[in-house]
């Protein structure tokens, strides 16, 4: 296992001497910014605006895997063959997509009456 580890190490070190990057070409953007704001690109980066972007990050990242995850136990559903185990790992894969959804559901809206209530914009 170290063997295989430290060969791994080798030819990375030694990719990465044959291939240097070339960081000086390397450009960043903000990338709470984009081009279809209003301002660009002087934008608003106010720590209200850099919040509401994670959240609405994290909340599409929450429908993706459940939507990823619905469709993984729909297939093991369908390829059990009437197997009670594979059935009941599929049902309950369905369940944990359906109960981490509504946390996430719930975690939005908690936040937006916060907002409300406290009058964030």
């Amino acid at each position: 296992m170290k063997s295989s580890i430290l060969k791994i190490i080798i030819v990375l070190f030694l990719f990465n001497i044959i291939c240097p990057l070339r960081t000086q070409a390397v450009t960043i953007t903000d990338p709470f910014c984009t081009p279809a704001d209003p301002d660009y690109p002087d934008c608003d980066t106010t720590i209200t605006d850099i919040i509401n972007k994670i959240i609405n990050f994290i909340f599409y990242i929450g429908v993706s895997i459940f939507t990823i995850m619905v469709i993984i136990a729909g297939f093991l559903f369908i390829s059990s063959g009437g197997d009670p185990a594979k059935v009941k790992k599929a049902k309950d894969i369905i369940l944990y997509s359906v109960v981490g959804l509504l946390i996430v559901l719930l975690a939005k809206g908690i936040i937006s009456m916060i907002r409300l209530i406290i009058g964030a914009s």
